[in-house]
């Protein structure tokens, strides 16, 4: 269900601060957006992401953070999400979060926006943006061209991430299989 609440009481938003329900909330050009608690498939998805990728992002001098961590636009705390996971440079670095990023995950959600995020990591330089669907663990991969994204072209089961230069490849079960040379990791 979508609902716009014009003017929320700040009594009920501080209060979702205090019960740190607010963790996952957004700020689109100033627009709260409150985004419900993930389900347990959600964040199993995104922990076994952030971990295969882990070791990837470190060999090639970058980090990796789960949803915990906001992508801010620079120069401002009025516009900013919150990725699923997100594979940053140690110069995206700031203290309120990250400003930038080099890719950013967004495992689907019912009712999900992921998609219209595209724009927003557009303007930021975002290089690479998945989509992952929990359930299938399906992974489509957007690279950054000219501005705008263009999904990356699979073979079969197969996707190759240009920014990372790593194999997505789905197997059965469904097992998402991440090969950087002889390095494997399943999801």
């Amino acid at each position: 269900m979508r609902a716009v609440w014009i003017e929320p009481d700040e009594s009920y938003l501080a209060e979702r601060r205090l019960r740190r329900q607010d963790k996952r909330d957004e700020l689109w050009d100033g627009v709260l957006h409150m985004v419900p608690q993930p389900s347990f498939v959600h964040c199993d998805v995104s922990t076994r992401l952030f971990g295969a990728l882990r070791p990837i992002a470190t060999r090639r001098g970058m980090r990796v953070m789960t949803g915990c961590l906001g992508v801010f636009e620079p120069g401002t705390d009025r516009n900013y999400r919150v990725p699923d996971v997100t594979v940053f440079r140690p110069e995206h670095i700031v203290k309120r979060g990250i400003e930038g990023a080099e890719l950013v995950i967004e495992v689907l959600s019912p009712n999900d926006d992921s998609r219209n995020k595209f724009d927003f990591y557009a303007k930021l330089g975002v290089g690479e943006v998945w989509i992952v669907d929990p359930q299938a663990l399906v992974v489509e991969v957007y690279s950054l061209t000219g501005g705008a994204y263009v999904r990356v072209p699979s073979t079969g089961n197969l996707t190759i991430s240009p920014l990372l230069g790593i194999s997505l490849e789905l197997d059965a079960g469904p097992v998402l299989r991440l090969r950087d040379g002889d390095d494997v990791h399943d999801v």
